[in-house]
């Protein structure tokens, strides 16, 4: 019998305040804290511990899907909902490496972060007051998109009188019904696809919709058709920056197609949020960078005519629209002492200049070495 137990195993990661936590065969089970990926002191897991510990917390369907598929994804609440600071959700991935299970749990805390605590600009909370248009929260997995678009969520459903639907794989943060009505719908639970969500959806008499994932080309078309026909859709996308999310959009329709969609694009999208999640060095936890693009009428014009390439330039000038570019963000916050030169350099999309900026300024770019606290492994 496995000496394992998955329970010791959730209260480390909720106590640590891990983001993740990772079980495969051969490595002991490990947490990511504050980006870094830190060993327990325990033995090495073998392959009836990852057995065990998948069976433990995944429903039939998953188990199933496991062998048939090769993995499975899916949600689940753990510890007693009613004390925050000792329960949470966890978005579970299992999957078989070399014939073995592993697994992967990412921690999703329960208390909501309110939308002005997450640092995003003050124009968000009027552009999420619309009726219509398509928002999109963009960025690399892990950077914070899902607790950003949660947070915006529940910010209507505090203060509108909204129907809000939202399809997700897996549901991650539960919203509960406030001034608002809230569906949520988990894809391969309650419904097959996000393709086929979005098409029942507007049959529910929604006022906003929320797609976790535009991963496909039906799905994308289907998001911009309802946010042209009188709702608030956000969905999100794995891009970087507002004009690559722009020309992602744009390249996933055939070449024929991709003139009538800069057309739709251009009067459907509201605003784009890029962001990516630094470790802080001034405090602990980590920090949202963004890049935000309102589209203006300047703006929708640079879509409509194929120039992508002029929109950064555009989203400097928009500074009173409460737009900025990625590094301009990224050089404030190293400014404020929050997050490091080299991180900094990392998340960069024009990395040379900042570290221009850096040694104009008289300061040094270099990799430190670990501290003793990050180094250290943690315990179960």
């Amino acid at each position: 019998m496995s000496s394992f137990h998955i329970d010791r195993l959730l209260d480390t990661v909720i106590r640590q305040e891990a983001s993740d936590l990772h079980l495969t065969v051969g490595k002991p089970p490990t947490v990511r804290m504050r980006g870094r990926l830190i060993e327990l002191k325990t033995r090495d897991l073998e392959p009836p511990d990852t057995i065990s510990l998948m069976k433990a917390i995944s429903p039939e369907r998953a188990q199933t899907e496991l062998q048939e598929e090769g993995g499975s994804d899916y949600g689940f609440a753990y510890g007693d909902q009613d004390d925050p600071d000792n329960s949470a959700r966890f978005r579970v991935s299992i999957f078989k490496q070399k014939g073995d299970v592993a697994l992967v749990l990412r921690r999703i805390p329960n208390r909501l972060l309110d939308i002005d605590k997450i640092g995003l600009p003050p124009i968000v909370k009027d552009l999420i007051r619309r009726p219509r248009g398509l928002f999109l929260v963009t960025g690399p997995t892990g950077s914070g998109k899902t607790t950003t678009l949660a947070s915006m969520i529940d910010h209507i459903n505090m203060n509108l009188d909204r129907h809000i639907i939202t399809v997700e794989d897996p549901i991650e943060y539960y919203q509960p019904h406030k001034k608002s009505i809230v569906n949520q719908r988990e894809v391969g639970v309650d419904v097959p696809s996000f393709s086929e969500a979005l098409r029942r959806a507007l049959r529910q008499d929604p006022d906003v919709i929320l797609v976790g994932e535009m991963r496909d080309l039906e799905t994308i078309e289907s998001a911009i058709t309802a946010s042209e026909t009188g709702h608030l859709v956000f969905g999100t996308l794995h891009t970087s920056g507002a004009a690559s999310t722009i020309n992602r959009i744009v390249d996933a329709f055939p070449v024929s197609q991709q003139a009538q969609i800069r057309i739709q694009l251009s009067t459907a999208l509201m605003a784009v949020l890029s962001q990516t999640l630094i470790k802080r060095i001034d405090t602990k936890g980590m920090c949202a960078s963004y890049e935000f693009m309102v589209v203006t009428p300047a703006i929708a014009h640079l879509i409509r005519d194929n120039k992508s390439f002029r929109i950064d330039s555009a989203i400097q000038t928009g500074r009173k629209f409460g737009m900025q570019l990625l590094d301009d963000h990224l050089w404030s916050q190293y400014e404020q002492g929050m997050i490091s030169a080299e991180d900094m350099i990392d998340r960069a999309k024009s990395a040379e200049q900042l570290i221009e900026k850096v040694h104009r300024a008289g300061g040094q770019v270099g990799r430190p070495e670990l501290d003793d606290a990050e180094a250290s492994p943690a315990t179960a």
